[in-house]
């Protein structure tokens, strides 16, 4: 009874979990043949060009800091979510990051000028692979993104279960084990030179 929990388990996980999957190997492969792909696309990923430009009349609390300013500035833009803020040193401009999978946007707001700069990064789909693996972390204020970071986890903790019930169903079948011990001990072993070589 037990075994067959686990196998319909693991395969129902595996079901679940496609998408991940899919999404991790393939985004992998981008990253680790990055001058391939530089081939195929004819140049590095497309910097980001100009969406627009316009006077941000709104008003800041008094010793508002720079993560609130750009929160405010975004939400005034309906562009609300995971972003990165900090201030320029030369000329105090507070530079933002939105940082959409899809369609990230660079802002600039020189407080100077009240002069707001937006910027959007065109598709492209090496670089939208690339930001999906690197998305991560608790750190935002958003839903949305502590939800995906929830999937990651569970992500983990179902590879885990596969490897450890993997080795369940493997030892479990007879006909298996020696055939079997010789493919782990050769991951490990390969796992091993990889550890002290590079």
């Amino acid at each position: 009874m037990f075994s067959k929990v686990l196998r319909r388990t693991h395969m129902y996980l595996a079901l679940f979990l496609t998408p991940w999957v899919l999404m991790y190997t393939v985004s992998t492969f981008v990253m680790n043949h990055r001058d391939w792909f530089m081939e195929l696309y004819g140049g590095p990923p497309r910097p980001a060009v100009l969406e627009r430009t316009m006077t941000y009349d709104g008003s800041f609390p008094e010793g508002a800091t720079a993560r609130q300013m750009a929160r405010q500035i975004l939400q005034s833009l309906n562009l609300e979510g995971a972003y990165s803020a900090n201030r320029r040193m030369k000329d105090d401009a507070l530079i933002i990051q939105r940082q959409d999978p899809i369609t990230p946007r660079r802002l600039v707001f020189e407080p100077a000028s009240r002069k707001l700069t937006i910027e959007k990064v065109p598709w492209e789909s090496r670089a939208f692979l690339e930001r999906m693996h690197r998305r991560r972390g608790y750190q935002h204020d958003y839903l949305a993104d502590d939800a995906w970071a929830v999937s990651v986890d569970l992500f983990i903790l179902v590879m885990v279960f596969w490897v450890l019930s993997g080795l369940w169903m493997w030892w479990e079948m007879k006909l298996t084990r020696r055939l079997g011990t010789v493919f782990a001990l050769g991951g490990i072993a390969l796992f091993g030179l990889f550890l002290v070589t590079i």
